[in-house]
């Protein structure tokens, strides 16, 4: 049996094992996952084809270099080159997870619709690794391509990921273009191009209206079923947001908290300036979510009011007000600041609707600038669902308008929602929008543009917070407000910067 015959029985084996992964010079070859092998003898050397439903190579055999059980390396010749290669079969311990094989198959074709989309430049090496240390995700393809004299940082999302990666692709592009900035030596990086799956760029799009102008976003779809790529016009994104006029508001919280003070249940857990339970209207309905401490329990509407936690809701009765007061008990008991349990589900679930309870009932512990008789949550209200943040527009007592973002914990995506919802606020303030319909009463609004307050506990901000808002354009004034780590007994500002 000569070697060649002997190579083929091996890597026929490592093949059917199932778990063999393909490496080309160092670059893991996802595209044949499903790996299918056949080798042929070629004169004095062999062919070996590899093959899989989304990829085939062929490479000539120079010679064996290493052969055990686990991992066979070869030294090949790709044709219409002269320099040699490196081809690894290595038997992997287990199956990688599908998102990660699903990226890297992504990252593979990305890099050839980029040299076909963009033919004068040079795509360095692509890669889809996380990078704890930077902040860098595994949810996006990275890299770099050169054209002329300057050189542009590249992200891009693979289709069938999330609209939350989609939405979040252009904070993970601002760090990725922050380091290859610092990093680069003798080519400079003029901007970043992010890629998205066609369909999906208006969000960021807008988002693009409010970064400076060295940073130089754009976006682009691409189209995978033919390989196209297609530049987007800024001015294309989507601003979608509406104002409810302040009456229909204080109508409906006013016939929803009439009919919470005629349940015996609920006011025996009243307090006395009755804070803890507090109503917002629901976005896009008619319904007022009735809160304990920020912790949505129940809703009202014309029906009648429904109660209990999550999905779990049925509709008040009189023979059910015994569950709904065991129901107040236990959120009373769990959602206190003076809880045994801090890990307690009730106690750690909304933290960020406790926070705006505590602002709400006075707007000047974080800055004595505010006025307190104009603080209003959601307003204007948008459509992008549960945003993990909590949006207050205020004003100071010279009229200068101010959005407000609280957050509990560390996010990256914390300074781009901000950023959202300024872009909202301004195009309203423009509008006239805002005393069209009824808010800040008496009140003469400051024309500038509104401020950005970010605040979260000290400790909380996210390490890449600075550098992303070190992107955006010089007209938006941000302001870090930090809290104190026990912030539900007091609001406390710690720093301010």
């Amino acid at each position: 049996m000569n070697e060649w015959s002997e190579l083929d029985r091996a890597l026929g084996a490592l093949v059917a094992s199932g778990t063999a992964e393909v490496r080309e010079d160092g670059e893991w070859l996802a595209e044949l996952s499903d790996l299918r092998c056949e080798l042929h003898e070629h004169g004095q050397n062999a062919l070996v084809h590899l093959w899989s439903d989304k990829r085939n190579l062929t490479r000539r055999v120079l010679r064996v270099r290493e052969r055990s059980q686990d991992r066979i390396v070869l030294e090949v010749q790709r044709f219409g080159r002269t320099k040699p290669g490196r081809l690894e079969f290595v038997r992997a311990e287990s199956p990688r997870p599908a998102g990660r094989l699903t990226r890297e198959q992504f990252r593979a074709r990305f890099a050839r619709i980029l040299a076909e989309g963009f033919p004068d430049a040079t795509i360095d090496p692509l890669t889809a690794a996380a990078d704890l240390e930077h902040s860098f995700s595994g949810l996006y393809v990275r890299g770099r391509m050169r054209e002329a004299s300057q050189a542009w940082a590249v992200l891009a999302v693979a289709p069938g990921e999330s609209a939350a990666a989609v939405e979040g692709a252009l904070a993970f592009g601002i760090l990725w273009l922050d380091w290859t900035r610092t990093r680069a030596e003798r080519q400079p990086v003029g901007g970043l191009r992010v890629f998205v799956p066609k369909g999906t760029a208006k969000f960021l799009l807008s988002r693009t209206q409010a970064l400076s102008s060295d940073t130089r976003a754009e976006i682009y779809e691409l189209n995978e079923i033919d390989g196209s790529v297609e530049k987007l016009d800024a001015g294309n994104g989507n601003l979608e947001s509406w104002i409810v006029p302040r009456r229909e508001i204080e109508s409906a919280c006013a016939a929803a908290r009439e009919a919470m003070g005629s349940i015996h249940a609920l006011a025996l857990h009243l307090p006395p300036a009755g804070s803890e339970i507090t109503t917002r209207l629901v976005p896009g309905t008619g319904d007022v979510a009735l809160c304990f401490r920020g912790l949505e329990f129940g809703r009202w509407s014309r029906r009648g009011i429904e109660f209990g936690l999550g999905d779990q809701r049925e509709m008040l009765t009189e023979a059910k007000r015994g569950a709904l007061d065991a129901l107040m008990r236990r959120l009373d008991a769990h959602r206190n600041v003076f809880s045994d349990d801090t890990n307690h589900r009730l106690y750690r679930t909304a933290p960020e609707r406790w926070m705006e309870t505590l602002v709400m009932q006075d707007p000047t512990r974080l800055d004595a600038q505010l006025d307190a008789s104009h603080l209003y949550s959601q307003v204007p209200a948008v459509t992008a669902g549960d945003r993990g943040v909590i949006d207050l527009l205020g004003v100071t007592r010279r009229g200068r308008l101010v959005v407000i973002e609280l957050k509990a914990s560390e996010d990256i995506q914390l300074p781009m929602q901000a950023i959202d919802y300024w872009l909202r606020v301004r195009r309203h303030q423009r509008d006239g929008d805002l005393e069209r319909y009824g808010y800040f009463a008496g009140m003469q609004l400051d024309p500038k543009p509104p401020l950005v307050w970010l605040v979260a506990p000290a400790l909380r901000f996210h390490s890449s917070t600075e550098t992303v808002l070190r992107h955006f354009s010089p007209e938006i004034q941000i302001t870090r407000i930090g809290l104190s780590e026990n912030w539900r007994r007091e609001i406390k500002v710690v720093f301010r910067q």
